[in-house]
Parts: C-alpha cells; structure tokens; sequence
C-alpha cells in the first residue's frame, strides 16, 4: 500500500518494547486468538512464515506456511486439506488503533510477501461460537470464502476461510 505512513516490522526485529506490546494485545485479545506467554510467542515469531507489526506493536499479525511445526488444531485442519497455503493464526489491533486500516495494511503486506513465495492461497478461522462480528466483515472485504466448520475441543466452534490471491493483486 504505496503512501502509507506507518512502516511495518518484522516481530524478529522488533524492539522489546514492541514484543511486550504484542503479548499484551494478544492477551487482550485471548478469547478470539488463545493465550501466550512471552515464551510461546518468541517460539511463534521463530517459526512463522510471516510476524510483523506496526507502531511498537499497535497492531500484528503471524501467518505460517503449509509445512510449519506447528501444533494448532486449526492450522492442522488446513494441513489435512491443502498441499500450499499461508495460515493465519493470529491478528489484532488495540482498540485506540482501530478503524486505521492497521490490519488490512498487515493483510496486504501478507498477501505480497505470500505472492512473492509463490503461494497462491491463505487460510484462516474465525469464531463462530463465540461469534465475531468484526473479524467476519473484515475477512469477507478482504475476499475470504468459508470452506468449513468444526468444534474445538475448548467449546469454540469456528469457521475456516480461504482466500485466493491473484498474481495481480
């Protein structure tokens, strides 16, 4: 997104500062993206396919690739069904960042760096029990289609979406 005046960053450069704002966000954030300690969330940032953030941490997001060690039941539910694919498996923006475009800037900054990979699909859920309204509207504007459902065992049931990307975009 040419002209944009935020500079994104990746989470495995990001300052200290910009790490803890992150779990923080994250943490605020728990019952649509599931708990992490700081731990757990320099594991994800080693792993992923792609973490950035914007404005020390404002805003994130971590996406992996089809063939991560990775052992969320979501991302594997993916991985049973497609041979390529960038999974999201977490997104967010603190509440006095939104309605900036902070995350459809890191969704786009995604959908470039998995074009320029050679990936021609993303993936990712959202809640359906507890539902999540915001998250449904942003994906369905972003081009997501639902291909399924499930139930997790913590009593959530999402729903899975896909978007694919045109080496145009």
């Amino acid at each position: 997104m040419a002209g944009f005046p935020r500079a994104v960053v990746p989470l495995a450069e990001a300052s200290p500062k910009a790490v803890g704002n992150v779990l923080r966000l994250n943490q605020l954030n728990a019952a649509e993206l599931s708990e992490l300690d700081h731990a757990r969330l320099k594991q994800l940032i080693a792993k992923a396919f792609h973490a950035a953030s914007i404005d020390e941490g404002m805003a994130f997001l971590i996406a992996f690739e089809q063939d991560a060690d990775y052992d969320s039941s979501n991302f594997q539910w993916f991985q049973s069904r497609y041979s390529r694919f960038v999974y999201v498996d977490r997104v967010a923006v603190a509440g006095s960042a939104r309605g900036q475009g902070l995350a459809s800037y890191l969704y786009q900054d995604l959908f470039a760096a998995a074009a320029a990979a050679g990936h021609s699909l993303v993936a990712c859920e959202v809640n359906a029990c507890p539902p999540n309204p915001a998250s449904d509207s942003f994906h369905r504007a972003h081009g997501f289609e639902e291909i399924g459902r499930a139930r997790l065992g913590s009593g959530k049931t999402v729903r899975y979406f896909i978007k694919r990307l045109s080496h145009l975009e």
